[in-house]
């Protein structure tokens, strides 16, 4: 059997480890259009930060390591073209025909054009060279303002970096507060204020127009006509699916569209990772949702099923999960649905919980400033979504009350999804 593996991240790793372990004699070809080892994008600000040396950037090891570990052929070249039905992949070099092809192609940070900004001062933070890049520009030490486009969970990392340094910094998005896709309101202020009390500037409804020249300093023009110093501007406003390759070749929506068992519209083509959309659990509806876990579980399902065995994988539901700036802020399933509210602890305090019921399901959740109860939550929440007639058991209730949650308010929970 030969296999073909386009792009080398998490999901492409565990694609062909899965392979390897069902297949030993198989061909595998990966394809990648540069020499790194995968590595985690959500790691980059860790690096730029100095919490993290640049090797912890590479959770599997160098790709030397891996290939002792994993028996494959890298192909160090890009990729111009996935013909689905024919199972082929065209690179400069011509084209070769497999029997089961994956594409693991990630995403790209996207950024739209900003008129007047030089390339030089904008930063994007996605990828290894970002983080080297934006690290090295900070080293000099000729940055005094900036601004970050973006309340996202990528952009306040950025945020606590430039914080670090020193930088007068000012947070921007269009939307009405911070972690808009996330958090609840209540939250959201609550972490506003914390972020503006260690001195960042937050703005939102507004966004930058454009760039000018000022007695020799950069300054940023807001689309409400405010004018704000940046020597550096960071772009942290999404992310895109990177399914060029396969284009007009298999269904494609936000992202390549996927099955439970991760293949696309042409049988014998799978795909997995940030590149394809996966099932929701919460809502039902396939979507991008880009996250660590989600891509090395679509990663494994795909590659045990390319090597000819029978694996779903279900989904997942939204759910971010972030330290930054003396804090913790943890988000699960979707902030825009309504419900009855369940409320634990004080914002201002050392723990803060909000559950948003519907029926016999948590529909949604924030938590602040304790990161050690989220995987019971996220657990709990999934076997419910799952229609499992779940209930907690001691040690997990037990975790939780160490953790600082009453047991009358897990005893409250429970009694609403079961009484």
């Amino acid at each position: 059997m030969k296999y073909a593996v386009v792009g080398f991240g998490t999901a492409g790793y565990h694609a062909v480890k899965t392979i390897r372990q069902y297949d030993a004699d198989g061909e595998i070809d990966v394809y990648s259009n540069t020499s790194r080892a995968p590595y985690n994008p959500m790691l980059t600000t860790y690096y730029a930060f100095g919490k993290l040396e640049f090797e912890g950037l590479f959770p599997f090891g160098d790709l030397e390591k891996i290939q002792k570990e994993i028996s494959f052929h890298l192909c160090q070249e890009t990729v111009k073209k996935v013909h689905a039905e024919e199972h082929s992949i065209e690179t400069e070099a011509g084209i070769k025909t497999y029997d089961r092809i994956l594409i693991a192609t990630g995403a790209r940070a996207f950024a739209p054009p900003v008129k007047g900004l030089d390339p030089e001062d904008a930063f994007l933070m996605r990828t290894v060279e970002d983080a080297i890049r934006f690290k090295e520009r900070l080293k000099k030490q000729n940055v005094k303002h900036a601004v970050v486009i973006g309340a996202s969970m990528a952009g306040i990392k950025v945020v606590e970096v430039l914080h670090k340094y020193g930088i007068e910094t000012w947070l921007l998005d269009l939307a009405k507060h911070i972690f808009p896709l996330a958090a609840y309101p209540e939250v959201s202020a609550e972490i506003e204020k914390r972020v503006e009390a260690q001195g960042v500037h937050l703005k939102f409804g507004t966004t930058i127009d454009h760039m000018e020249q000022e007695d020799g300093k950069n300054i940023a023009v807001l689309t409400d006509g405010s004018r704000i110093p940046a020597d550096i501007v960071g772009l942290c406003i999404g992310t895109r699916a990177i399914t060029e390759t396969v284009q007009d070749e298999v269904a494609i929506g936000r992202g390549i569209i996927v099955d439970d068992h991760m293949r696309t519209s042409v049988p014998g083509v799978f795909a997995a990772g940030d590149c394809c959309e996966g099932n929701n659990i919460e809502s039902g509806q396939t979507q991008i949702i880009g996250l660590w876990a989600n891509a090395n579980h679509q990663g494994e399902t795909a590659g045990a099923n390319m090597a000819g065995q029978d694996e779903t994988y279900k989904g997942n539901i939204l759910h971010n999960i972030t330290h930054f700036m003396n804090m913790d802020f943890i988000g699960f399933g979707d902030n825009r649905l309504e419900g009855e509210v369940l409320e634990y602890g004080s914002l201002e305090g050392d723990l803060y919980v909000r559950l948003v019921l519907d029926g016999k399901k948590i529909v949604g959740a924030n938590i602040l400033d304790n990161y050690r109860i989220s995987g019971i939550i996220k657990n709990y929440m999934l076997r419910l979504f799952a229609g499992e007639e779940f209930t907690l058991p001691d040690y997990q209730r037990a975790m939780l009350e160490k953790a600082g949650l009453s047991e009358t308010f897990i005893d409250e929970i429970e009694e609403k999804m079961h009484g």
